[in-house]
């Protein structure tokens, strides 16, 4: 059987993670790497890449493949999918795609028009317990879905410097709890009520953004769901699921370390939730890629497609509007 070829632009934490992943998959080659960092560069060379470049431009051009892997700055994210698009490669892109909606609808035309495919990386969706969950109530058994809650919360803030250019909580973060929203019950969002504060570091209000919020969603048919987050737990990477229905519920729990129990006459101590994102989602993201890796193989539709993330941002937007202006913002607002 013929080998994918990839190539991998940006060797980040998220980079790396995509790279070790593709590296121990049967049926696929990783051709060419590229980052500024020299630091990076090496990094690929000690995993034995083929091909190390400085530029995306150099990467296009330096050996042929497949499918492009794209884990770069999210400023880069809009130009380089269209750019591999009218090269013919199919595209895998970390979220989100860009942070303009006018944007992101321009490169999604660009996509179509081309015929390549298009993955976004919203992982999530690959988790095991969050997909029981969504698996229970396409099968109907929490009956009819009446309201949906996601908690997440990290155990600490990222830079500042990060979320000067990150679009903020609600497009950096709480975006895989709008994808979330959606993919569990498999409804769209017609209305967002969204309430933050900066509660955590006052460094983050003075960069424009909060670290607390809670989220209001109202889908379609009046179903509701509500989603709260914190840039920093003290007790570590906080995520969890639950959906009630008319005829029960469903929910999916963290992920911890290991599962004992101490029980004594001072109280019941237990570990805590695996600490942070690379951790809590490391399977998720094996299952993500080779999603994507069979779809590329098999013709089949993607998994998580340019619609699925011009929704999620669609839904950002809006509550970055319903933040501003202190009041519920319809999705038909931010426009398609």
């Amino acid at each position: 059987m013929s080998k994918v070829k990839f190539a991998v632009a940006g060797l980040g934490r998220i980079g790396k993670i995509h790279l070790e992943n593709l590296l121990q998959m049967d049926h696929v080659e990783v051709v060419a790497v590229m980052d500024p960092m020299e630091e990076c560069r090496k990094y690929a060379h000690e995993r034995k890449i083929p091909h190390i470049v400085n530029t995306y431009e150099e990467l296009l051009v330096v050996a042929p493949f497949d499918s492009v892997v794209i884990c770069s700055p999210t400023d880069t994210h809009a130009d380089y999918v269209e750019m591999a698009a009218k090269a013919g490669i199919h595209v895998f892109c970390e979220k989100p795609l860009d942070l303009s909606m006018q944007r992101v609808v321009e490169v999604l035309k660009v996509v179509k028009e081309t015929n390549i495919k298009l993955m976004l990386g919203f992982n999530r969706r690959f988790d095991k317990e969050f997909r029981k969950v969504h698996n229970l109530v396409k099968e109907g058994a929490v009956g009819q879905p009446h309201l949906v809650k996601i908690t997440s919360r990290d155990p600490g803030a990222p830079p500042v410097s990060y979320i000067k250019q990150s679009g903020g909580l609600f497009l950096d973060m709480t975006i895989h709890d709008f994808d979330m929203a959606r993919f569990v019950v498999g409804k769209e969002v017609e209305e967002v009520y969204a309430k933050g504060a900066v509660l955590v570091d006052p460094a983050i209000g003075e960069a424009g953004d909060i670290d607390t919020a809670v989220v209001t969603l109202t889908y379609t048919d009046g179903t509701m769901a509500v989603i709260d987050n914190s840039r920093e737990a003290a007790y570590g990477y906080d995520q969890r699921l639950e959906v009630f229905g008319s005829k029960g519920m469903a929910q999916a729990d963290n992920n911890y370390e290991d599962s004992h129990r101490l029980y004594t006459n001072k109280g019941i101590l237990g570990s805590l939730p695996l600490h942070f994102f690379l951790e809590r989602y490391a399977a998720a993201y094996r299952s993500e890629m080779a999603s994507y890796v069979a779809s590329l193989k098999n013709g089949d539709a993607m998994a998580v497609d340019g619609t699925d993330g011009l929704r999620s941002l669609q839904i950002g937007l809006a509550a970055i509007k319903s933040l501003k202006e202190k009041r519920p913002v319809k999705i038909a607002e931010i426009g398609n």
